[in-house]
C-alpha cells in the first residue's frame, strides 16, 4: 500500500457507536432503496416520457445512460472512500443523485433527461459501492450476513414494488414524480448519515494524493467501451464503422490506463485487485453473475408474454419470484460457509444454477406459467448461496483502508457483466430468429407482431427456441463462474483476524 492510505486505529466493526448502529443500517437501507428502485420504476413510465417529450428512437439512453455512469464510477468512489472516508463519499454520492432526481423531474426534452440521468448516475455509483463497503465496516464477520440479507431483501422489495409505484405515479398523477419521489427517501437517509454515521478515527496523510488523471482515464475508457456495447447491434451493426471506431478508441484508452495507473502514487484501480487470488477470482465470478442475470432479467418477461401468453402483470409476477428466495438463501448462507467455507458454499450455489438453467430448454412448449415460475423460485435460491459468501468473503480478506476498492472492483465486475451479457445475449437472440425465421426481423419486432395478433404461429415457436438459447448461454456462463472459482480462488479465503 501507498504512503496516503488511512490508517485506523483498532478493529474497524467493533468502534463503530453500536446504539447508532440501527439508525445508520436504517439510512443505508434508505440510499440503497435509490439505486434498487431506479431502474424498475422508470421503465413503466417510459411511455408517458414520450409522449411528453418525444425521443423515442433514443429513450433506451435513459437506462443506458444511467448504467454507463454507474458502472465507470464505482472504482473511482471505492478509491476514494478508501482515502477520505466512507461518510464524505456517501454523502456527496447521496446528494448528487438528489440534484439529478430533480433536474430529471424538471427536464424539458428528451436530451435533458438523458443528460441528468447521467448526473443521477453519477451520484448512484457512490450510492451502491460505499453502501455494501459500510454494511462490511458496521459488522463483523459473524454478522456481516444480517446486513446483507437485509440490503437483498431492499433490492427484492424494489423489483416487485417499483414497477407498481412507477405505474401508479405515471398513470395517476405525472411520470416527473417517479424522479420526484427520491427527495424524501434521500433527504431521510442524508440526515440519518449526518447525524448518526461516526466512522473510526483514522490517521490521514498530510498530502493524500487523489489520482484524478486514472480517474479520468478510467472514466473515459469504461464510456467508450460500454457504450460500444450496450449500442453495439442497435442504433448501429457490430461491424460498422462506428462500432469498430469505438472499440479501436476503447483499447486504446486500455493502454492508456494501464501507463497512468503503473505511475500513480495511488492509483484508483490498484494492481492487487488483480494479482491476489480471492479477489481475482471473486471478480470473475461476479463477471459471470451479471452475465447470467441477463438471460431471466431481460428476456423471461418477453417468453411469459409472448409464448405463455401471460398479461405484463403476470409476466413481472414470473419474473419477480427469483426475489423472494434470494434473499432467504443470502440469510441461510452463513450457516453452510460456516461449515465448508466461502469458495465452497459458492460451488454449490452456481453449480445449482448451472443445472436449473439448462433445465430451461426442457420446459414443454407451450408450457404453463408455472412451470418457468419454479425454475426461477429455484435460481433465486441458488444464486443466493452464491454471491453473498463471495461478497462477505472477499471483504473479510482486506482492510479498512483497501474494503472500498475490493468492493467496487467486485460491483463494477458484476455490472460489466450485464453490459456485456445484454450485447452477447441479445445477438443469440436475434440470430436464432433470423434462423427460424428466414431473416425476418429481430426479437423486438416480432414480438410486437405477435401481441399485435399479426403473426402466425411459427414466431410464437421461434421466440421460445431464442430464448432457450439464451438460457443455454446463461448456463454456459454459470458453468464458467464454477470453473474460474475452482481453478483461481484459494480453497480457504485468507479471512484477517479482525482484532
Amino acid at each position: 500500500m501507498g504512503s496516503t492510505t488511512p490508517a485506523i486505529r483498532g478493529g474497524a466493526a467493533r468502534q463503530f457507536n453500536t446504539g447508532r448502529r440501527g439508525a445508520v443500517v436504517a439510512a443505508l437501507m434508505l440510499a440503497m432503496a435509490l439505486a434498487a428502485l431506479d431502474s424498475t420504476i422508470v421503465a413503466t413510465a417510459v411511455p408517458q416520457i414520450v409522449g411528453d417529450l418525444g425521443g423515442f428512437s433514443v429513450f433506451s439512453w435513459l437506462f443506458s445512460g444511467y448504467l454507463l455512469a454507474v458502472t465507470v464510477t464505482l472504482p473511482v468512489y471505492g478509491k476514494l472512500s478508501d482515502t477520505f472516508g466512507r461518510k464524505p463519499v456517501l454523502v456527496v454520492g447521496a446528494a448528487v443523485f438528489l440534484l439529478g432526481s430533480l433536474l430529471c423531474a424538471a427536464a424539458w426534452n428528451m436530451a435533458a433527461l438523458i443528460a441528468f440521468r447521467i448526473v443521477q448516475g453519477l451520484g448512484g455509483g457512490a450510492l451502491q459501492g460505499t453502501v455494501q463497503t459500510l454494511a462490511a465496516d458496521l459488522y463483523p464477520l459473524a454478522e456481516r450476513p444480517k446486513i446483507q440479507s437485509r440490503l437483498s431483501t431492499v433490492w427484492a422489495v424494489a423489483a416487485v414494488a417499483g414497477p407498481g409505484l412507477g405505474g401508479v405515479l405515471a398513470a395517476y398523477t405525472d411520470w416527473r414524480w417517479i424522479f420526484l419521489v427520491n427527495l424524501p427517501i434521500g433527504t431521510a437517509a442524508l440526515w440519518l448519515i449526518v447525524r448518526h454515521l461516526h466512522e473510526p478515527e483514522r490517521r490521514h496523510p498530510r498530502h493524500a494524493r487523489v489520482d484524478w488523471a486514472g480517474a479520468l482515464a478510467v472514466f473515459a475508457c469504461g464510456g467508450v467501451l460500454l457504450t460500444a456495447l450496450v449500442q453495439g447491434g442497435v442504433a448501429w451493426p457490430w461491424l460498422s464503422a462506428p462500432s469498430l471506431a469505438l472499440f479501436a478508441t476503447g483499447l486504446a484508452l486500455v493502454g492508456v490506463v494501464v501507463a497512468v495507473e503503473r505511475r500513480a502514487a495511488e492509483p484508483v484501480i490498484p494492481g492487487w485487485v488483480w494479482r491476489r487470488r480471492t479477489i481475482a477470482a471473486v471478480n470473475l465470478a461476479l463477471g459471470a453473475l451479471g452475465l447470467l442475470m441477463v438471460a431471466p432479467a431481460v428476456f423471461l418477461p418477453t417468453y411469459a408474454q409472448s409464448v405463455l401468453g401471460l398479461a405484463p402483470v403476470a409476466a413481472g409476477f414470473v419474473l419477480s419470484v427469483w426475489t423472494l428466495s434470494w434473499p432467504v438463501t443470502a440469510a441461510l448462507s452463513q450457516h453452510v460457509y460456516r461449515r465448508i467455507g466461502f469458495r465452497d458454499t459458492a460451488l454449490l450455489g452456481i453449480g445449482l444454477a448451472a443445472l436449473i438453467l439448462s433445465a430451461f430448454p426442457f420446459l414443454p412448449y407451450p408450457g404453463s406459467w408455472w412451470q418457468p415460475t419454479l425454475l426461477m423460485l429455484l435460481l433465486g435460491g441458488a444464486l443466493g448461496l452464491f454471491q453473498l459468501p463471495l461478497i462477505v468473503g472477499v471483504q473479510s480478506t482486506v482492510g479498512w483502508s483497501e474494503r472500498g476498492t475490493t468492493t467496487a472492483s467486485v460491483l463494477f465486475c458484476r455490472q460489466t457483466g450485464q453490459t456485456v451479457g445484454a450485447s452477447l445475449f441479445g445477438a443469440v437472440a436475434n440470430g436464432v430468429l433470423a434462423a427460424r425465421l428466414g431473416g425476418a426481423g429481430d426479437l423486438d419486432s416480432v414480438t410486437r407482431a405477435l401481441r399485435a395478433g399479426t403473426a402466425p404461429e411459427t414466431t410464437r415457436r421461434a421466440i421460445a427456441e431464442a430464448v432457450h438459447a439464451v438460457y443455454l448461454g446463461a448456463a454456459a456462463a454459470a458453468a464458467l463462474a464454477f470453473v474460474l472459482l475452482l481453478l483461481v480462488a484459494p480453497r480457504r479465503f485468507p479471512v484477517l483476524d479482525e482484532e
